[in-house]
Parts: C-alpha cells; structure tokens; sequence
C-alpha cells in the first residue's frame, strides 16, 4: 500500500486535515521525531498539537504493520492456489486487524480437525450441497449413498452425515461475517462474569468482590476488568462473557438458511448449532475478551502516562543547597548534602528514633549542616519513620529560629536507582544508603532530572502496572519521559547521560559521547560544537538542538528554545532595530516593536515567529510551575487521629480511575473518593490532581 493510501486512511481515522496528516507522515519518513515536529514545523502539520501528531504515528505504525501482515497473508494465500481477483481485492482494502485474520481463517494452515478428517473421507461435495442448499431432484438417502465407502471408513448415512456437518460447522466458523457478527453482538449485549474457583469457594482472599459478579461489558470499567483478570491468573476466578445463546443461534440461522423446507434443513441447523457451540463461542469469547482486556490495559497505561507526566513535570525546587534524609528506625536516617548543582557534599548517618535514640547527636549532626553548607531546604524521603523525621526536622527549625524549610518526597525507586551500575558509576565509593539519600535530595532540586535515571515502573504511580502489556507500557512510558525532557529542555553542559538519551533526536550511545566529550574537552561553548561529537550528525542536531540549553554560551539565543535555524531571523530583527541580540532578549518594550508579518517567507510562517516573539520575552524560562512545600500536621500521626471533618494538607501520590491516593501523613496513603469522582473523571482535567502536589481536602472517615 503506498504511502498516500495511509494517510487518507488516517484522515479518517483522526479527522485532521489531509495536508497535515500528510506532511506530519513525510517527515516521520524523514527520521523526525514527536517532539521536534510539533514544536518546530508547525507550518507544516497544521499546527498539530504533541498528542495528535503522536496519534498520527501511532496510526502510521498500525497501518504499516497490518500492510505486512497483508503481504505475508497473500503470499501464503497464492501459494495454496486459491487467491481469486476478489479475494485479493477484500484484502487490500481491509483496514482492521481482526478482520484481517477472519478472512485469513478459511486459508490458515490448520492442524487436523474433524472438517479435515471428513474432508479426507470425501465427504465435502455433500457438505458443499448442504450448505449451498443446491437444488436437488433426487431423495436423501440417494445423495447419501453415493458418499457410503468402507475403504474410506464411511459405513452408514450416519456417518456420512455427521462428517458434512463438521465440515459445515467449520465453513460456518470460519466466515467472517459470522465472526464479526458474533464479536458485535458479544460487546454490544454480552455481560462480562467471574465466578469464584471450587477450591477457593470457602476462602477468603482478595477477589471477594468478585467470587459470583456481572456487568455489562460495554460498560465494565479498566480497573475491575484488570482485577478480573489478576484473579483468574493467581487461579481464584474464572471469566466469561455470556450472552443470550438461543437468540444468537437462530439470528445466523436467518442469515444461512435461505430455503425453507430444504430436505437437509434439519442437517444445517445441526451443524450451526455445533459450529456456534463448539468452534464459534470459545473464539468469540475469547477474542472479546482479550480485546476488553487490551482496552482496560490502554486505559491503565494512559492512567500511568498521565501520573508519570506529572510526577516528572513536577515544580523544581532550583539551584538550592539541599539536604536529603532517608529516614528509618533502627537502621537510623541517613543525611546527604548535595550542592546548588546537584553534586555530593558530605554524608552522615543519625538516629534520632527507637530504638537509639540520640536525638542529641542526631541535632548536632542536622545544626552543623545546616550551617555548614548554608542549607536551605531538606528532602525527606516518606518511607518509614518518615512523619517521625519530619517532626523532628522541624522542631529543630523551630527551635533555633532558622530559615529553612522541610519537604517531605516520594522516595519510590530512590532504592532502585540506588543499587543500579548507573549510580555505581557515579558514586562508585559511596555505599546504596548513602545514594539513596542523594537521590532523595536531587528529586526536590529537579524531579525531571533526577527520576529519568529509574525505571518509570519503579517509581510508584499507575494501577496494574505488572498486568499490562509490559512492551506496550515500556513504549507508552518512554515516550511520556521523552515528552517532558523536551518540554522543559535540557541544560548540555551538566545534564546525565540518562537525560540526554531522551533529548530529541538523540540515543544512549550519542548521549555517551556527548558526556565523553564533556570531560575530554570541557564544556560546550555553543550549540554548533554539538556537531564535533562522534555520531551525532547533521540530522540528529537538527533534532536535538532546540531543546539543549547552554547557559553561558558565547551565542545567548542557545540558552533559548528558538532553533539555531532560525537564528537568523532574530540577527535580522535585531539589525532592523539597531540593538544587538543579548540587548533584544527580555527587552519587551523592544519586542513590542517588532512587526513580524514583516519576516513571513516561504520556509518560516506566522507560528514560528510567534513562538521566537515569546521566547525571546523569557528565554529559557523554566515551564514548569513554581515550587511550593507543604506540611503534615503535627497533632495526626495516626489513622486513629483522624475524625471526620477534618481539613488536612496533603499531597497526591498516585492518581487512577476510581479516586486518588493522598499522603497526609499517617504512614498510609489514603484513598480520595469524594464528590468529584462521581462524575466521569475521564472529563476532569489530570493536571487538578496532579501527583506530587499539594491539595486540602476535607477527610471521610
């Protein structure tokens, strides 16, 4: 299929315009990646947002995999002798993939059934006749005689019979008007049940809810189809999805049986009652199911998607000395410094807790730092002893009147990150606890860039994670992290390997020459000394470019988001106004003046200059919003503390489908089911819960 088909397919799919869908796919063909082409050729798409032109890759992919599977379908097809001009033509113009695979079912290399078994008896002429109901001018018994051969071990009508209605039975369930049929009807009027396991049936466990339940299928939603699902693999539930059998059965009955008084009608009725029972019920409902199951797992990934987004985007407390503790009982809270830039200071341990207790060293220890390295904000970490260390923290604050603030971080995969050959690499003589309490500090200073070093799967958000597609969440999860770190951009000269690999345009192995370089030659004077780096040539600096600030470069538009092409047109403007380019930037009085209808040419149209127009206003501004901290309550500790009514200060760990986890502070997360998730959340916008940020919310206990 050419390229040209595709897109129009996609145009309908999407409902964008032809020329943005056409010229979104052309430059994917040119090795362009998502970001890069919706933040520098908005002419060219149309202005696509980041999520349409990733729908409209998502759609390319489909429709060129299911053009291979076309390819590999024909061939076989041709190679058996049976493909017909219009057989060729149905599947050329398919554009679902069950359908595909319905109409390559009659011509599927099969194992031995009985179809195949009464077919080497030569019994499908009499199958054919029945099931065409050809007209027919001679008695039952004489049609049927002629197919009665001891040699080929039909030795009765019975038998004769009985082989052309498995054959019929298999003809009946292998049309794929049949099957799409049957598959509409399952999910328009089947009810997704589970029922609970003999074995289990006087046990308690976890899938309790769901020992005898039923719900529309149409309608079940993501995390009870996951829960389901999760129950039949630990062996408690069993799934189905049933229908009304009867009125299905006699619905194909009406659309075979086309003669009425048929001398074998009794014979075809038999055989698309076995067909439905036999071959078509189990497919079907296992079709249905696996592709309820792939709906709730796209759900399930979008829910993660969305949480990582904004886990990730999550305000950056900046350039700040911080100190990080991972707080523990009997194995003590472990205290890292890290400097404005991110780099390790000094460690020490404390035990400010049971059993211990030297809450008078473990002040010394946190007064020294604090006024060792000017200390300005602390990073706890909300595991164990987390609410303890808090308060502890801060009643030293208080007590010494000092200008410092505690926050209290999700430390999730900070013991991940801790132990994996990165964080050897880079702290290769500091023990795991020690690294894990770095990281706790560096997630305050910027989140974006310190959680890219773990695995997203590690970091504690999304529901029925490990039941998902893990190769379909991998991609979904990857592409969410290269959409942030290209959203907010990139310092060059001290970003990690790890951050560099997601910059557009840029792989792992770039990214490690890029460091390479770093050391080697000391740091980047401007964005064109990119193009010394091995392997990274023109068409990955034309990806990566923009998205790579330098703060002190030799040229000021580098620290900007403004692409080096269109440097030019900000020397231009600056020319024409008689002030040089590092005059121009932040000057709007200046950029107030410029007409930039006046710099409209053929390669760069008015959504380009506007998007140069606002970044010159705040070059390298920071988009994400800006930090703030919150603070439990010292007087809730417990869940026993809680009463109803109360208004506490929170913070959102995890969003999903059915409410959202909220940290106030009581050792356990609790679960947020209030008024708003009565309405349909999917309408609510996902950045009101955003985790990582604080909300008041009045408890219900």
């Amino acid at each position: 299929m050419s390229l040209d088909l595709i897109v129009k397919q996609i145009v309908e799919d999407l409902k964008i315009k032809t020329d943005s869908v056409s010229e979104t796919v052309k430059l994917f063909e040119d090795g362009a990646t998502i970001p890069f082409i919706s933040r520098y050729r908005k002419e060219r798409t149309g202005n696509l947002d980041e999520t349409e032109v990733r729908n409209v890759f998502e759609k390319l992919e489909y429709y060129k995999e299911l053009e291979k599977r076309k390819e590999t379908i024909l061939k076989t097809i041709a190679e058996q002798g049976k493909l017909t001009e219009e057989l060729e033509e149905l599947i050329k113009n398919c554009r679902d993939k069950n359908v595909l695979e319905d109409i390559y079912l009659p011509y599927k290399p099969k194992k031995r059934t009985r179809a195949t078994i009464a077919k080497e008896k030569g019994l499908e002429p009499l199958a054919l006749l029945i099931f065409n109901q050809e007209e027919i001018s001679e008695s039952r018994e004489e049609i049927i005689s002629k197919y009665i051969d001891a040699e080929k071990n039909v030795n009765s009508e019975a038998e004769a019979l009985q082989g052309a209605r498995d054959i019929i039975a298999e003809i009946v369930s292998e049309d794929s008007d049949v099957r799409g049929f049957l598959r509409d009807s399952f999910k328009s009027t089947g009810a997704l049940s589970s029922s609970v396991k003999k074995e289990w049936l006087e046990k308690k466990s976890k899938f309790q809810d769901y020992y005898s339940f039923s719900e529309s299928y149409e309608k079940s939603p993501s995390h009870r189809v996951l829960a389901m699902r999760r129950g039949e693999k630990e062996g408690v539930l069993s799934r189905k999805v049933t229908v009304d059998d009867e009125f299905l059965v006699s619905e194909l009955e009406k659309k075979i049986i086309k003669k009425s008084g048929f001398i074998f009608e009794n014979e075809l009725r038999s055989s698309i009652s076995d067909s439905y029972k036999r071959l078509l019920v189990p497919s079907i409902e296992n079709e249905v199911l696996n592709l309820k199951l792939e709906e709730a797992e796209e759900e399930a990934i979008k829910v993660f998607t969305k949480n990582l987004r904004n886990l990730l985007l999550a305000p950056p407390a900046g350039n700040k000395v911080i100190m990080g503790v991972d707080p523990g009982f009997r194995t003590g809270c472990k205290v890292a410094i890290i400097d404005e830039q991110g780099n390790y200071k000094e460690y020490k341990a404390i035990f400010p807790h049971e059993p211990q207790k030297k809450t008078e060293e473990a002040e010394y220890v946190i007064l020294e730092f604090i006024r060792k390295y000017n200390v300005e904000l602390i990073s706890i970490g909300n595991g164990t002893a987390s609410k303890e260390t808090d308060i502890f923290i801060r009643n030293i604050i208080k007590k010494n009147n000092l200008q410092v603030k505690s926050v209290v971080v999700s430390e999730a995969g900070a013991s991940v990150y801790s132990a994996s050959r990165n964080a050897v690499k880079e702290f290769p003589d500091l023990d795991v606890t020690v690294r894990g309490a770095i990281s706790i500090a560096r997630r305050l200073q910027d989140p974006l860039a310190e959680l890219v070093k773990i695995d997203p799967k590690s970091i504690g958000v999304g529901q029925y994670q490990h039941d998902v597609n893990q190769t379909r969440l991998k991609e979904a999860l990857d592409l969410t992290v290269e959409s942030c770190v290209n959203f907010v951009g990139t310092e060059l000269n001290t970003a990690s390997v790890e951050l560099l690999s997601y910059v557009s345009g840029i792989n792992r192995g770039i990214a490690e020459n890029i460091v390479k370089y770093r050391i080697d030659s000391g740091s980047f004077k401007n964005r064109k000394e990119l193009l010394k780096v091995p392997k990274l040539g023109p068409k990955a600096y034309e990806q990566a470019a923009g998205f790579l600030r330098i703060r002190n470069s030799e040229n000021p538009l580098d620290n900007s988001s403004i692409h080096p092409e269109s440097y030019k047109i900000v020397q231009k403007m600056a020319k024409e106004h008689n002030i040089k380019i590092e005059e121009l930037i932040g000057n709007e009085e200046k950029i107030k003046k410029i007409n930039i209808n006046s710099y409209i040419t053929e390669e760069v149209g008015l959504l380009t200059l506007r998007d140069i127009i606002e970044e010159l206003k705040k070059p390298g501004r920071d988009p994400r919003a800006e930090f703030k901290s919150i603070q439990f309550s010292d007087s809730i500790n417990e869940i026993s503390d809680l009463k109803e009514g109360m208004v506490l200060s929170g913070t959102v760990t995890n969003v999903t489908n059915f409410g959202a986890f909220v940290d106030i502070g009581v050792h356990q997360d609790g679960l947020c089911i209030s008024q708003i998730y009565q309405i349909n959340l999917s309408k609510i916008p996902i950045q009101k819960y955003q985790s990582g940020t604080s909300y008041r919310y009045k408890s219900s206990v």
